[in-house]
């Protein structure tokens, strides 16, 4: 149960509230970025955002929230739906990037029918929605014959969870794969057909750029955005990043690009990291950092602690104009064995993980606004009076008491109304995902 009872009415008033003020503008910061406003909510819209003790001429019934934080419903730009809650029937045998694959793998030819992948993503999706999010795009891994099975499920589920959470799809699969030409064009009817959009994993091998070079052009042919994974190793000799600017600068890409991981970015010689990040701005790149994942894969070796974080450039990209965001990756699969789809735990950790603080600045964007824009929602992600009164309120208010707690006691918002934050019980999963053997 949320901290506080909102008004039992169509129209009230959340006073006394602190917000981030990078994400409401006209209001005045403190030094901690953070605003001090009375919000006026008219059933499903923000109707007004002023400074704190604006006068009411209606009177009406209000909430003192007592200086306690407000967001906007957050937005997740990277996740893998279709992964999720795996790990207790396959588990990651050494916590590596290749056991991670191997088990997935082997995972997906066993078990991926339509309802075991909808029963998984839709546990997903209720964390989600409990947590406070409100636009999440999923990876749907592609490769034959899986991609006829997970699509009609994602376009189920989106169908399904509308008003909700809004579900975006892209295509998850090596990028030699594309190079087959009738898998790759079976692929992209299918990706069309049930409104997706294309992406690929940039291992280095054989064809690479001529693979990068394919999507590209099938993009603009198609009208599409892309989403890639991208140098998810700590070998400073993968440079794929720099592969995909400088198609996107060729062909004069005008859709959106986002790219994931980056992380060999952070390991490569400062002049590499220069040039790479000029053609990223150029061609007009966006990034997201997957924090958590990334550390827990990262400079993994056995009996020994890793040396890096695993995270890629993020304050350099920003400095740039590049615009950067942080998301959850992956869910209790093999590739993270953790994580509930929390948003806000994203963006603790990544404060924690990538020195997103001192000062905070416009950070909580990477949560909210930046990932809105980049996935074509700009309206999302922001306090704006007009908006939509979609909030996660919370008892927090300040960075330290924000970041210091978990914040289980939230109070999300959904048109106007709290909804109820009970998370579903993982033995909801139980027969689905019991080990081979031990299936009641």
């Amino acid at each position: 149960m949320g901290f506080a009872i909102l008004p039992d009415a169509r129209r009230y008033r959340l006073t006394n509230a602190t917000v981030p003020a990078c994400l409401a503008e006209g209001l005045a910061p403190d030094r901690e970025g953070l605003a001090r406003a009375d919000l006026t909510i008219d059933g499903g819209t923000l109707a007004a955002i002023r400074p704190v003790g604006s006068p009411d001429p209606d009177n009406l019934q209000a909430l003192d929230l007592d200086r306690g934080m407000v967001w906007p419903a957050l937005i997740e730009a990277h996740t893998h739906l279709d992964k999720g809650h795996i790990w207790p029937r396959g588990p990651n045998p050494d916590g590596s990037f290749d056991g991670a694959l191997t088990a997935v793998r082997a995972d997906r030819a066993a078990h991926w029918s339509a309802a075991d992948v909808r029963a998984r993503m839709e546990f997903s999706l209720r964390c989600a929605f409990a947590h406070g999010t409100r636009l999440i795009r999923t990876h749907i891994d592609s490769d034959p014959p899986q991609h006829d099975v997970s699509w009609p499920v994602f376009a189920e589920l989106r169908d399904a969870w509308a008003g909700r959470i809004e579900l975006q799809g892209s295509a998850l699969v090596g990028i030699d794969r594309l190079l087959e030409d009738s898998y790759f064009d079976d692929l992209s009817r299918t990706v069309r057909a049930h409104g997706g959009i294309l992406g690929a994993v940039t291992y280095p091998v054989p064809g690479l750029e001529a693979g990068i070079d394919r999507l590209f052009g099938h993009a603009v042919e198609h009208g599409l955005d892309l989403d890639f994974h991208a140098d998810e190793t700590g070998d400073p000799a993968v440079r794929s990043l720099a592969l995909i600017a400088e198609a996107a600068i060729r062909h004069r890409f005008r859709g959106r690009v986002l790219v994931g991981h980056c992380c060999s970015l952070a390991r490569q010689p400062e002049d590499v990291i220069d040039r790479t990040l000029d053609r990223v701005a150029e061609a007009g790149l966006a990034v997201v950092s997957l924090p958590m994942c990334n550390m827990y894969l990262q400079d993994r070796r056995a009996g020994a602690t890793p040396r890096w974080r695993g995270v890629t450039l993020l304050h350099e990209m920003k400095a740039r104009g590049i615009p950067v965001m942080v998301s959850s990756d992956n869910t209790r699969d093999p590739f993270y064995a953790y994580g509930d789809l929390d948003a806000l735990e994203i963006y603790t950790q990544a404060t924690r993980i990538l020195h997103l603080d001192h000062p905070v600045g416009d950070w909580p964007r990477a949560i909210t606004a930046t990932p809105a824009a980049v996935l074509g929602r700009p309206e999302l992600g922001r306090l704006e009076a007009g908006g939509g009164a979609d909030l996660v309120l919370l008892r927090a208010r300040s960075w330290t008491e924000l970041l210091s707690r978990p914040q289980a006691d939230r109070i999300v918002v959904r048109a106007g109304r709290a909804i109820d934050t009970t998370l579903p019980d993982y033995r909801e999963l139980d027969a689905l995902l019991a080990p081979e053997g031990e299936q009641a």
